[in-house]
């Protein structure tokens, strides 16, 4: 199971776009409020000598080799307003490529080729590059050369060892942010507003709240205005986006939310293949209901990922099980179309009410994926220093607000988005996106995450409670307002009522490419992914026996040892942590 929270970082609803942060302006200050604003302050853009003397970083230009796990199709080969100040700051360029199809594959040919981009981020498929002896160890680097990075880690740069047995740092975790407080909900089940206003705004809490709003809406709107039929429910199952919106919800709505393909046991760290936990059966007998009367898209184990967005983007589709930034290029064409009663709103659905939500459960910091230097870099000095960059406060405040006097302003010590800046975010976000770059380089760079503040008392991210409200559209407002709600997350269970996981997130474990585990999840994902979609279009009285054949067929295949192998992997991640 892919996480949702590494997949959406700061403004995801923006973009899933992935690059690098620049920075302009300087924020020392010693005007702190709190223990996370002292972690924020007294960066600096400058270097350590081996003296301990402070030199200034080389900003000649430079063109950098890079290659990104995540597709980018926004990507302006660094032409938009912040690319161009990332330039200007640092001398740096990228020469990016971003994956196209499998992304898993690519980095493997990739590892086996020898030939290596400069900068990578390989997400969970690094120990392949790992393996291949293609990683820099960063340690010495990040010591000599990366004030900043130091300074935003601080004792939490032992998590970014790779393992027990290999201690090297081999990337700077960027989809992860320093002392993160969860303000946005972008994921759970979504329902059109017009939707759930037809329907009186009922209570939506379990898989048959959900499925009542899509048939009441379904009965009396079988099609659109021009006599195409609406579809009640669509789900993404083009490639690994299976895991985003087929796989994890059963997870996620059985309470076991966030730790990849496992669930683990809170008191004895085992691992469980989440597939063979208590009310997954559940959840996927309904989905297999919800195809048989007709309000799952019989298109969605066949349709592609723009398929998917163009029915989105169409209006037609009632309901969604999936994240803003997956599905969020669909829901922009209907703002840009004026069309926000077919936007969607975040609801917390469960299998059953003895379930409860803990998809924004805090895994602490989850030092895993980010972007790391390869043996081939052209200058690895210059490179962590570039990284080194992205972490400073400016370079962070440019990625996530943009340039001052353009995108935001400074009235009263606050930054504030100017009206028509705003209007463009919410209603022309492509276009927005695509000149200003905001947000399309947080995955390059470390950060903090969302409720932190900066120097200057203002908040590194926009989302904040304040600016969130500020981002929403009328038809959002109007309908957390019949909820009694200010935000999406006002429908969810808090962050603070769920202990922090003390392994993090299980699905950014870097376990050897060669390593049994791996081959066997391998296997499990090629049964489970032919499997579930049977179980799913089947005839109603076929799916026990269908489901009783897939679990079978795991233990066949080597679940259990694949389980009681990944476990050690969880408690040694514990131990590594916390020595």
């Amino acid at each position: 199971m892919v996480s949702l929270k590494r997949m959406t970082g700061v403004c995801t609803s923006l973009t899933l776009a992935i690059g690098l942060l620049a920075g302009c302006g300087s924020g020392d200050s010693d005007n702190t409020t709190n223990k996370k604003e002292d972690n924020a302050t007294n960066q600096t853009d400058n270097v350590a000598s081996a003296d301990g003397t402070q030199t200034a970083n080389d900003t000649s230009p430079i063109t950098f080799s890079f290659f990104g796990e995540d597709p980018n199709p926004n990507w302006q080969d660094m032409k938009d307003a912040v690319g161009q100040e990332i330039t200007k700051q640092t001398g740096v360029t990228l020469d990016a490529e971003f994956a196209v199809g499998d992304p898993a594959a690519k980095v493997a040919l990739i590892a086996t080729s020898g030939d290596y981009p400069d900068l990578i981020s390989a997400k969970g498929d690094l120990n392949k590059l790992v393996d291949a002896g293609a990683m820099i160890d960063l340690t010495d680097l990040i010591e000599q050369y990366a004030p900043n990075i130091k300074k935003l880690f601080g004792d939490q740069i032992k998590r970014l060892r790779y393992s027990n047995d290999d201690q090297s740092i081999y990337v700077i975790p960027t989809y992860a942010g320093m002392d993160n407080q969860s303000f946005v909900a972008g994921g759970g089940f979504e329902l059109q507003h017009r939707a759930v206003k037809e329907a009186g705004y009922p209570s939506i809490k379990t898989l048959q709240d959900y499925e009542k709003v899509i048939q009441s809406y379904i009965d009396k709107h079988p099609t659109d205005e021009d006599g195409n039929k609406n579809i009640g429910l669509t789900l993404n199952a083009d490639d690994w986006k299976m895991y985003i919106t087929v796989t994890n919800p059963a997870a996620e709505t059985t309470g076991k939310s966030g730790d990849g393909e496992y669930a683990i046991n809170a008191d004895t760290h085992e691992a469980t293949y989440h597939f063979r936990t208590e009310g997954e059966k559940e959840y996927f007998q309904w989905l297999n209901h919800m195809y048989n009367i007709g309000l799952l898209d019989k298109d969605t184990f066949t349709q592609k990922n723009d398929q998917y967005l163009a029915k989105i983007a169409s209006g037609r589709v009632i309901g969604l099980i999936d994240v803003d930034w997956d599905y969020g290029d669909g829901e922009k064409a209907l703002k840009a179309a004026g069309k926000f009663d077919q936007t969607y709103g975040h609801y917390s659905v469960m299998v059953s009410d003895q379930y409860k939500d803990n998809r924004h459960q805090s895994p602490g910091f989850d030092a895993g994926w980010g972007v790391g230097i390869t043996k081939d870099c052209k200058d690895p000095v210059r490179a962590i220093q570039f990284l080194d960059f992205l972490a400073s406060e400016q370079a962070q405040i440019l990625n996530n607000w943009g340039i001052e006097g353009q995108h935001y302003n400074m009235q009263d010590g606050k930054r504030v988005v100017p009206e028509d800046v705003q209007n463009r975010i919410v209603n022309d976000n492509t276009a927005f996106s695509q000149e200003s770059g905001i947000g399309f380089y947080g995955n390059l760079g470390a950060h903090y995450g969302d409720g932190v503040k900066d120097s200057t008392g203002n908040y590194y991210t926009k989302n904040f409670p304040e600016q969130i409200v500020n981002a929403y559209t009328d038809a959002d407002k109007e309908t957390l307002k019949a909820y009694g709600a200010t935000t999406w997350m006002d429908l969810f269970p808090k962050q603070d009522e769920f202990p922090v996981k003390p392994w993090g997130a299980s699905w950014s474990l870097p376990l050897p490419s060669d390593d049994e585990v791996n081959i066997l999840a391998n296997k499990m994902k090629d049964i489970t992914w032919k499997r579930i979609p049977q179980t799913i279009m089947a005839k109603p009285e076929e799916f026990e026996k269908l489901w009783n054949d897939y679990q079978e067929e795991l233990i066949d295949a080597g679940v259990e040892k694949m389980e009681t192998g990944f476990t050690k992997y969880i408690q040694a991640r514990i131990k590594l942590w916390n020595e």
